[in-house]
């Protein structure tokens, strides 16, 4: 076998796999988006661009677009900052500094399934732990689920809980990674905690940034599990993102031409918010 094609049949089976489970549902999506088809009858009707069109003019989808974008920002800036500062904090070789960073890394492995029933019982409005608390201070019980205004946020606190500790763990390798000898330089010039983070910490840290965020970026991006149980969209759609909005479309209502029309604006936006993220910022981030 002549030596030029082995390197190939060692990538073929991840190129096949690539190909079949990545590219070809993309590509099949986008062939759907163009089609009515209610995922029963094996006849599918070209429509064109009018389920794009039924999309921009649903006020539901619009809501649900606005959601998404609220649910990212919030989720991805709370967890990539308050991550860090914990990262900081825990940055020492002690036992109890151990100890500490495996409870808090301890969420990361609990079902996600277990997690929303165990933060549907904590923010039950009438049993719930959080509003028995808040009654110490003489503060009335909050419907966290059920009240729009603070449905969003208990989504985002949930997956804020859950995804913590793995960023944390994340920042510490970062963190263990930088040369001790730096450090020594900058405390025999007398610099000042803050400078030193910042000259120093932020700058050859930044690396690990970069890679925490992208990935919470796509991750919340395609939230679904925590939405389904604990409100399931609700209430008012004020929880509704667009990966659950494309699962009613498409297995609720078997609207999968319009599901998949979802799915590809899905698609772009994250597209678009990945080269527009790695163009802003892949300049900034120093790799040596």
């Amino acid at each position: 076998m002549p030596n030029k094609i082995k390197p190939y049949l060692f990538v073929a089976p991840s190129i096949i796999i690539f190909l079949l489970f990545f590219i070809y549902p993309i590509l099949y999506m986008l062939n759907l988006s163009f089609h009515d088809w209610n995922f029963i009858s094996p006849d599918m009707k070209f429509v064109g661009l009018d389920n794009f069109s039924k999309l921009f003019a649903d006020r539901t989808f619009k809501k649900v677009v606005q959601n998404t974008l609220v649910y990212t920002i919030g989720q991805v800036g709370i967890t990539a900052i308050l991550a860090l500062v914990i990262a900081v904090v825990l940055n020492h070789n002690t036992r109890i500094h151990k100890f500490v960073q495996s409870a808090i890394f301890s969420p990361h492995i609990i079902s996600l399934v277990s997690v929303a029933m165990l933060w549907n019982w904590l923010l039950d409005p009438d049993y719930g732990f959080i509003n028995y608390m808040l009654s110490w201070f003489n503060i009335d019980p909050i419907n966290w689920l059920g009240d729009q205004k603070t449905a969003l946020f208990s989504l985002i606190m949930v997956q804020v809980w859950k995804s913590l500790g793995y960023n944390v763990i994340i920042y510490l390798s970062g963190l263990q990674a930088i040369p001790k000898e730096i450090y020594e330089a900058a405390e025999l010039d007398r610099g000042s905690q803050w400078s030193i983070f910042t000259k120093i910490t932020l700058p050859m840290l930044s690396p690990t940034i970069f890679f925490v965020i992208i990935m919470n970026i796509m991750s919340s991006f395609k939230v679904f599990e925590t939405v389904q149980i604990m409100t399931a969209g609700g209430p008012v759609n004020a929880t509704n993102t667009l990966v659950y909005y494309l699962y009613e479309q498409g297995f609720v209502h078997f609207n999968m031409g319009y599901a998949s029309a979802a799915g590809v604006i899905l698609f772009l936006i994250l597209a678009i918010v990945t080269i527009f993220y790695f163009r802003l910022l892949n300049k900034r981030v120093h790799y040596k």
